[in-house]
């Protein structure tokens, strides 16, 4: 035989359930925050910078170049 009532039993797994939900919510939330996870993006990004700048200034080049040439191509084509 149990110790514990029907009553104590389905009280239990509605703490659990609660407690479950509430843990699914939050990570919703943290997910949904748009400040939070900019932050977090600029964080690693200026992090990955930090650790090796070489690919972040061939980027940096490279879309220069591409802006500089729609550019020259939309002020010297002759569409």
């Amino acid at each position: 035989m149990t110790d514990t009532s029907p009553i104590e039993s389905i009280e239990t797994r509605i703490r659990t359930n609660r407690s479950e939900l509430e843990e699914t919510l939050d990570a919703i939330e943290d997910r949904l925050n748009v400040p939070k996870q900019v932050g977090k993006l600029t964080a690693k990004a200026q992090s990955s910078y930090e650790e090796n700048p070489v690919p972040w200034i061939i980027g940096a080049t490279a879309a220069v170049v591409v802006i500089g040439g729609i550019v020259a191509w939309a002020i010297f084509g002759n569409d």
